[in-house]
């Protein structure tokens, strides 16, 4: 089949939930694919379909995980994602790579270490309590470089500051701080969901 034709039938396989999970042996396959275009689109539906299938996927997450090391930024990105998706109904599944997830808080690619705070809001929104002395990881991550990266970084103090709201009050004046001056808008808005996430339950 030529890759056209894979990524298509991928793309119409991600529409179509009720045939995930006796698919997940085809795209699992995949990853070994020479193109790493389908590589990266099967990293991705596996991510998906980790999320709603996490026991069905339980044997395939080492294989996930080994594209951590990936000379490709896109696979690196796909596989952090992938990870957090899977993270997020089953901490246990991916509990063996999560703390090496954190080398990617300062990969040399943006879009991969967008990523890495995307996977955290994942898997923190139910296993919050892992990342109560990583906080500094993300409070560097309100000062990177990359638009997209500080406009993300704020999303997981909201996240646990709904849930774990003792692990982002050392950091409200900061993101205070942050919400009334920084260039971007969206990084001010973000920063004030945060804080309000954070202080809703004191009321």
């Amino acid at each position: 089949m030529k890759e056209s034709e894979l990524h298509k039938e991928l793309g119409i396989l991600t529409n179509d939930r009720d045939k995930w999970e006796e698919n997940i042996p085809f795209v699992s396959s995949l990853l070994s694919h020479t193109s790493v275009k389908i590589q990266a689109k099967a990293l991705w539906l596996l991510g998906e379909m980790g999320l709603v299938y996490p026991a069905s996927i339980l044997n395939v997450v080492s294989e996930i995980a080994s594209f951590l090391d990936s000379q490709e930024a896109l696979l690196r990105e796909r596989a952090v994602n992938a990870l957090g998706r899977i993270g997020r109904s089953s901490y246990s599944a991916i509990e063996p790579y999560w703390i090496d997830l954190f080398r990617f808080a300062v990969d040399e690619v943006a879009k991969v270490r967008l990523s890495f705070i995307w996977a955290s809001e994942n898997i923190a929104t139910n296993t919050p309590d892992v990342y109560e002395n990583y906080m500094t990881v993300f409070e560097g991550l309100l000062h990177d470089s990359d638009d997209k990266v500080r406009m993300e970084a704020p999303e997981i103090f909201r996240v646990l500051g709904k849930r774990r709201p003792e692990f982002v009050r050392p950091y409200l004046e900061q993101l205070r701080q942050i919400s009334e001056t920084d260039e971007n808008r969206v990084v001010r808005i973000h920063c004030q969901g945060a804080i309000r996430a954070t202080e809703s339950l004191n009321k």
